[in-house]
């Protein structure tokens, strides 16, 4: 330490505080950032990377970003997953002795981003925190921007963890200093979290209450830990965080990482953005915070049967009265995002404008109160009634606040006339010397008779008189003191003018600097308030959303679905309603579904490309529609409440984790299979296409038979082994159901309508055909499927046929002969494998289809055999 001078000692020693942090050190009008950090800012920002003297001549990297135009830069990091520390003058230059006195002002992170250009209005940034518990973790949640926060437990294992994290989509993950590396890791490097530690809990006396109202000491421990944390790195006041609420795991539909994104709830699977899922077909919400609040409901179907009624039922009323719906949403248009706004007051970045926007909403507010009464709907009418339009703020800042402040509180035209006495008199004082010197200035050129003489003022001189030196002999050298001397012109003041200038800069200056002031005794007022503007948000959203539910319902001619208490399932007519929206809805086929407590598996069968997947999903987000109050997509619903919706669709291998295509699949199905429940619902596509043909018909039926004996969760399996049709007559609540499809002049013509029974073939050359795979290939894969396909009728015909067949020329007898065979060839059967094979065979124990199987393996090696004694033969000839 000694080595460096003394500014990189003080460097040095902050830094060693925040290791895991870009620290931006402030100099000047910069903030710079010296040895690794500079060298990786330097690649991570696209700087320059330059050096410094540190002392006794060693030089050290560095690079910086102006201070004012830092903020781009520490949203790219924050975008990276990093994490900046701002370190700033906490003394008064002019004051310091020695070098001036710095500290970290605030921690920057992903999970506490507040800044709203680093913000997606319509999407919460959460940062959780994990506490490892005597059974199971605790986890914490919030979002920082809106005060919201949350606590629930999982007695489950550490992968689960991860996993209902990554549901979350958590910004960043808090841990405590005794866990386990490979824990740190695998949210580290599997899941790609942000990771910070937090080794100590201490909550101020002030957020006491907020975590007081969790009742068990396990509770309250993990959320002290996040609020620790919070308080730690942000080092200023909090007021705006909500208390914690206790989410029972048991209150929502859970939906897993996997099944989420196999749905497209909120991102589609191939390109990861909003358009194409179902948040975006959704997403008719008129205000940020009711666009979270969206996409919240979606990721957290209810499963009390009493509020999901509720919703519908205001729902139909919004469907019903298109008028005042759209009254409504005129409303909600003028009402900006009270949650971040009230977040921004709480932590001291709110300015004059925000405020501004503050007050428009809650003038907004006593309309729609009487759009609501106007509905006559008893739910409507109760949330109208327990809206407070905070009228008291609101009058506070239409009093105060300038409706054209800058964005700048420091500058001054913030606050209004008539306000403030103190402040007015500055103003009269500085508005009458302005008019003045104008007066002045009109004076003095009548009496010099210089009509180019002016009265100006910079921030060096002040006020002052130019006089271009032509017209220099027309003053009075006595009353004219020179001030500045130019090219062209020389600069003077008066004895009158002197004194005008004293009183009005004076003003001026003590004008602004009361307007600041009374900027920050305002915005305590404001503060009071946050409680009563966070209720008023959360109610505002949630009629946002019932409202963007009739919107939506209404275009798409949704239903509204009724409730089954009996596990049924009967859609009439139903759609995929997102791909109903993305194509011509005349074209789209819609389609029944038809499931019941003897009607639980549907073995879905048909072409490539017919609509299986699609007829699959539908019934999912039918599901999840109805349990988060919205009408569903078709002609008539009846809908049980599913407690979980698990899906096994489409194929991603998953390289980082060292994991094929088929690991992959068979994870995700054996999650789904020991979580499942007779409450779920699954959605199995295609289940063992990863392996070998027999291998994957083995697992396939086995899982089917598996689901249908031990879990007895509503499913749809599709799959493409239609030999797995025959289990119809083996399992009592399994129904066959194929997607039609037609053959016009060697053509596939894809009906995309769903029907009973089974599929006679899949089409899957038609399929490449399509997709213009060569010519030739076609044609050869065709020959192919002739030959494989005569192949296989050739093993599946009758005993009694194979038993006609005549000994062959080698001496050899068909397994099926019925008559006795010589001694001699006797003993050459007793002696072949196959023999073995089948005399070591519990047939009776066996199903039809398996076997079909071993028989047809039995006939595959014995044909192996003779194409070898063929070859052999050939070569000795």
């Amino acid at each position: 330490m000694a080595e460096y001078t003394p500014m990189m000692q003080q460097y040095l020693s902050i830094k060693a505080d925040y290791e895991d942090a870009f620290l931006f050190f402030r100099l000047g009008d910069f903030y710079e950032l010296f040895f690794d950090d500079a060298l990786r800012a330097s690649q991570e920002l696209e700087i320059t990377l330059t050096s410094r003297d540190g002392g006794k001549g060693n030089r050290i990297p560095m690079c910086g970003v102006p201070h004012h135009s830092s903020p781009n830069y520490i949203a790219q990091l924050i975008e990276k997953g990093f994490k900046v520390a701002i370190c700033e003058q906490v003394e008064d230059p002019k004051v310091a002795k020695g070098v001036v006195k710095r500290d970290v002002v605030q921690v920057i992170t992903p999970g506490t981003v507040m800044e709203g250009a680093m913000l997606d209005e319509k999407v919460n940034n959460f940062i959780a925190s994990i506490t490892p518990l005597s059974e199971g973790y605790g986890i914490a949640t919030c979002d920082l921007s809106t005060g919201q926060n949350s606590v629930k437990i999982l007695k489950e294992d550490w992968k689960s963890v991860c996993l209902e994290l990554q549901s979350l989509e958590i910004k960043e993950v808090v841990v405590p200093g005794n866990i386990a590396e490979d824990q740190v890791n695998m949210l580290r490097d599997l899941y790609q979290f942000t990771v910070s530690n937090e080794r100590e809990i201490e909550v101020p006396e002030s957020l006491h209450s907020i975590i007081t109202t969790l009742g068990t000491e396990d509770l309250q421990k993990t959320g002290k830990q996040l609020l620790s944390y919070l308080v730690r790195t942000q080092k200023r006041a909090l007021d705006h965080l909500q208390e914690f609420e206790y989410v029972e795991t048991t209150s929502y539909m859970k939906i897993d990482p996997n099944s989420k994104r196999n749905l497209e709830l909120v991102e589609t699977l191939r390109q990861k953005q909003k358009k194409g899922s179902l948040l975006w077909l959704l997403d008719k919400t008129v205000t940020a915070m009711g666009g979270r609040m969206l996409k919240q409901w979606i990721e957290q179907p209810l499963l009390d049967s009493k509020p999901i009624e509720e919703r519908l039922s205001i729902v139909e009323t919004f469907m019903k009265q298109f008028f005042n719906r759209e009254q409504i949403r005129e409303q909600l248009t003028e009402v900006y995002d009270l949650e971040r706004l009230a977040g921004k007051v709480a932590f001291g970045n709110v300015n004059a404008r925000d405020l501004i926007q503050l007050k428009r909403s809650l003038q907004n507010i006593p309309t729609l109160k009487d759009r609501l009464l106007d509905m006559d709907h008893p739910g409507l009418t109760s949330r109208s009634e327990a809206m407070d339009p905070c009228v008291d703020l609101e009058r506070l800042l239409e009093a105060s606040v300038h409706e054209e402040a800058p964005i700048s509180i420091k500058e001054g035209n913030i606050i209004k006339s008539g306000y403030n006495e103190q402040l007015d008199e500055y103003r009269n004082a500085s508005v009458n010397g302005k008019s003045w010197i104008a007066s002045l200035e009109q004076s003095e050129r009548e009496r010099t008779g210089i009509r180019s003489l002016k009265i100006r003022y910079n921030r060096v001189f002040g006020y002052y008189i130019e006089v271009t030196k032509s017209n220099l002999h027309l003053i009075d050298e006595e009353r004219y003191e020179r001030k500045q001397t130019l090219a062209n012109a020389e600069r003077f003041i008066t004895p009158e003018l002197k004194e005008k200038e004293d009183i009005i800069l004076s003003a001026e200056e003590k004008s602004v600097e009361l307007e600041y002031q009374l900027f920050l005794e305002i915005r305590e007022q404001v503060k009071a308030f946050i409680p009563h503007l966070q209720k008023l948000a959360k109610q505002i959203s949630e009629i946002d959303v019932l409202q963007a539910f009739a919107v939506v319902s209404e275009e798409g001619q949704y239903c509204r679905p009724i409730i089954s208490r009996e596990g049924t399932i009967r859609i009439e007519e139903g759609r995929h309603p997102v791909v109903e929206q993305m194509m011509d809805r005349q074209d789209y086929v819609s389609n029944d579904v038809n499931m019941d407590p003897e009607r639980e598996v549907l073995l879905i069968t048909g072409p490539n490309m017919a609509g299986k997947s699609t007829y699959m999903r539908q019934v999912a987000l039918s599901s999840i529609l109805l349990q988060i109050g919205c009408f569903v997509p078709a002609q008539s619903a009846t809908l049980p409440i599913f407690d979980q919706i698990f899906t096994r669709i489409g194929a991603a291998d998953d390289l980082a984790g060292g994991q094929s295509t088929f690991m992959v699949e068979m994870m995700e199905t054996q999650y789904a299979l020991t979580h499942a429940t007779d409450k779920s619902l699954l959605l199995l596509d295609e289940i063992g296409r990863g392996t070998s043909t027999y291998d994957g018909m083995s697992l396939a039926q086995s899982i089917i038979e598996y689901i249908h004996h031990h879990i007895g969760a509503k499913t749809l399996f599709s799959t493409h082994y239609h030999e797995l049709t025959v289990l119809e007559n083996e399992l009592d609540r399994l129904h066959n159901i194929h997607v039609k499809a037609i053959e016009e002049e060697g053509k596939v013509v894809f009906l995309h309508k769903v029907e009973d029974g089974k599929a006679d073939r899949s089409y899957g050359i038609h399929v490449a055909e399509l997709a213009q795979l060569p010519e030739k290939l076609i044609q050869r894969a065709n020959e192919l499927l002739t030959e494989f396909e005569s192949d296989t009728n050739h093993t599946e015909r009758p005993a009694k046929k194979e038993a006609e067949s005549k000994v062959h020329e080698e001496g050899q007898l068909s397994l099926f002969e019925p008559e006795a065979p010589s001694v001699k060839t006797q003993k050459k059967i007793e002696h072949h494998p196959v023999i073995d094979q089948l005399k070591n065979m519990e047939l009776l124990s066996m199903t039809p289809l398996e076997a079909m199987n071993a028989l047809y393996e039995l006939q595959l090696s014995i044909k192996q055999e003779k194409q070898e004694e063929s070859k052999w033969a050939k070569s000795n000839s």
